[in-house]
């Protein structure tokens, strides 16, 4: 069950502020308060989806490519396209998702490293 609580969800209502990069209809992205890389911005749709999974069921048609649309977006006022940066959605307590609100991870501005350290 989605949980309105969430801090993405007072974001979106703007009950808590965020150092935006892009908005629109269907997506909001705004910088990460513990950036892992030079460039470290989260993308996240406007709508309650907890997760990649519910999203994919049950956001609409529109929601799902405007989300798209956003993310796009927000990599070319970044000026991430040319040189490269890496997306990251966690889910799950696997997937070491923090905040149960979907949300993209997108880094770049230096060189990131290795997708996964091996074990």
């Amino acid at each position: 069950m989605y949980d309105t609580n969430n801090i993405f969800a007072k974001i979106l209502r703007d009950e808590i502020p965020c150092k935006k990069v892009a908005e629109g209809n269907y997506f909001l992205s705004f910088y990460d308060i513990n950036p892992k890389a030079n460039t470290h911005v989260l993308v996240i749709p406007t709508g309650p989806y907890l997760n990649a999974h519910d999203f994919a069921q049950n956001a609409s048609p529109v929601e799902q490519i405007g989300f798209w649309q956003g993310v796009d977006e927000t990599l070319e006022t970044l000026k991430l396209k040319e040189n490269g940066y890496r997306l990251i959605m966690n889910t799950g307590i696997n997937g070491r998702q923090e905040v149960p609100h979907m949300h993209m991870h997108i880094l770049g501005g230096n060189d990131i490293g290795p997708m996964v350290v091996k074990k």
